[in-house]
């Protein structure tokens, strides 16, 4: 691990920050993610689309895209995994290196753990680890537990921002589209979209899922790397050893020089002594130490040239790291206990004297009895009364018996031509039982007086406040209130059920009769 080659700064972050730092990972290096993003799954989309027309399947082609997104997360992941050391790949390296990276774990992406919420915080375990079986298992789960919720919520939000990019460009589209493309009303539009869309639509749906998919997915898997960096250098304290890295090179480059100076200025005389005192050894002797001691190697270069760290001691560190129960989510304890033991309470001692105690129990003893007093009091008044409160107990749980309809509820046949006798085509349906087609004739024919008294043409489907609002052009107060009335009593019997007295509904036929002219 080149942790001295890192090109952000560690520290221990909280999980948000940790997110943060990975979309900032995906901004600066945007060229070298988005290029080979697109050189892959450009072709993958229109290759899938071209046979979805073809077997007119554009919903599988949307599907198959969605599946393949753990297949074209490795991309992201390649890159900023190598750009965070300082080591940028090329478009073509990447490309290159999808053909034999990251396979390994695909099956279990695109199979079972593909619904996974945490998908973006044990992609970086699964690629970027290296180990498997019961090692996985166990880092994925110390790294995963205190993140494990960050990265769900993270999965939500990435999510909803690409629903709504692709509502967004849905709208886009419905705004600058030019009006003489559009249908005549909103139903045929709605038809077109949801009952009969046409392939280009569903095409186009397609192509708006991608283009979110693509804007989003790679913030995501920067998202979930920089949880795993932060996890890592949490439990692994990287911050630390950088540290220490950077104290031992500069001890390294201060400790050469003086340990030369030392040697410079040593006693030299002494040691020329010693040299001359002993002898000089044969030519045998030297050559038979030759030969049986190994030679011994330096031991300033271990402590201060080199800055290599020795993968092996590191690895099993980190392992052992990783047992440590205290960083997994879950601990199993396991006791034994009797299934008969009870203890016994030990009866409590109190310090106060007798007297005390005995006035004490008195006072509750009789506190006691007042509230059974109490409690008996209560249920002879309950009793007592019980002929006034217990109907109006058992009605509150009867279910009301439905009312009939005093309305009829059948639909409204109203003839396209009025009849020459309206009053009396309006009386006779009246004694036939069926007011409301009575009161609506009286309405369909006030609203053809009222148009033919201003002179106007309404449109079709005319509501009433826009009959009440065009009412308002005809010079008599009189029509203007007869108008107003078959309008209110209309409203009343079609909407709130509330059918008017005969006599009422005799007054307002002599009203309009007298107002509008019609034939006695």
């Amino acid at each position: 691990m080149r942790l001295e080659q890192l090109t952000v700064r560690l520290r221990a972050r909280s999980a948000w920050e940790a997110v943060e730092l990975g979309m900032a990972l995906v901004r600066r290096h945007a060229a070298a993610i988005w290029k080979p993003w697109l050189l892959v799954t450009l072709p993958v989309f229109a290759l899938l689309n071209a046979a979805a027309w073809a077997l007119d399947l554009f919903w599988l082609a949307a599907l198959l895209m969605w599946w393949l997104k753990p297949v074209f997360d490795r991309i992201p992941l390649y890159v900023v995994s190598r750009a965070v050391f300082g080591s940028v790949p090329g478009v073509r390296e990447t490309l290159q290196a999808q053909r034999r990276w990251g396979w390994a774990p695909m099956p279990h992406y695109l199979s079972w753990r593909r619904f996974s919420p945490v998908r973006s915080l044990y992609l970086p375990v699964d690629l970027l680890e290296g180990v498997g079986g019961e090692r996985m298992r166990q880092r994925r789960s110390v790294l995963g537990g205190m993140a494990y919720g960050n990265a769900a919520l993270l999965t939500l939000v990435c999510l909803h921002f690409e629903s709504a990019l692709v509502l967004g460009c849905v709208v886009a589209v419905m705004m600058y589209l030019p009006v003489s493309y559009l249908p005549d009303s909103f139903q045929a539009a709605w038809a077109l979209i949801g009952e009969q869309p046409a392939a280009w639509m569903k095409l186009a749906w397609n192509a708006f899922l991608w283009l979110a998919t693509s804007i989003v997915e790679p913030f995501f898997v920067g998202a979930g790397f920089g949880l795993y960096l932060n996890r890592r250098t949490q439990i692994e304290a990287w911050d630390v050893e950088i540290a220490f890295r950077k104290l031992r090179a500069r001890l390294a480059a201060a400790a050469s020089p003086l340990l030369l100076l030392v040697l410079l200025a040593g006693p030299t005389n002494t040691v020329w002594a010693q040299e001359r005192d002993v002898p000089p050894p044969s030519s045998s002797t030297t050559e038979n130490s030759e030969e049986n001691e190994p030679p011994i190697a330096p031991t300033l270069p271990q402590v201060f040239g080199e800055q290599r760290v020795d993968d092996q001691r590191f690895r099993k560190a980190a392992d052992k790291a990783y047992q440590d129960p205290l960083l997994r989510g879950k601990r199993t304890q396991t006791t034994w206990e009797r299934k008969d033991a009870k203890k016994e309470e030990e009866p409590k001692r109190s310090d106060l004297p007798e007297w005390l105690q005995g006035i004490i129990g008195f006072f509750a003893l009789l506190g006691e009895w007042a509230l059974w007093l109490v409690a008996l009091v209560l249920v002879v008044v309950l009793l007592a009364t019980m002929r006034y409160w217990l109907p109006w107990m058992r009605g509150g749980y009867k279910r009301r018996a439905a009312r009939h309809a005093d309305v009829e509820t059948e639909a409204l046949l109203v003839p396209e031509l009025l009849p020459d006798n309206v009053p009396a085509a309006a009386r006779r349906l009246w004694r036939e039982g069926k007011p409301r087609h009575a009161l609506a004739l009286l309405y369909r024919a006030s609203v053809e007086s009222m148009s033919t008294r201003i002179n106007a043409v309404l449109p079709p489907g005319a509501t009433e406040a826009e009959c009440l609002r065009a009412s308002r052009r005809m010079p008599d107060a009189d029509d203007r209130s007869a108008f107003a009335r078959i309008v209110r009593v209309w409203q009343y019997a079609a909407y709130a059920q509330r059918l008017p007295a005969e006599e009422e509904f005799e007054a307002l036929i002599a009203q309009l009769q007298q107002r509008y002219g019609w034939a006695a």
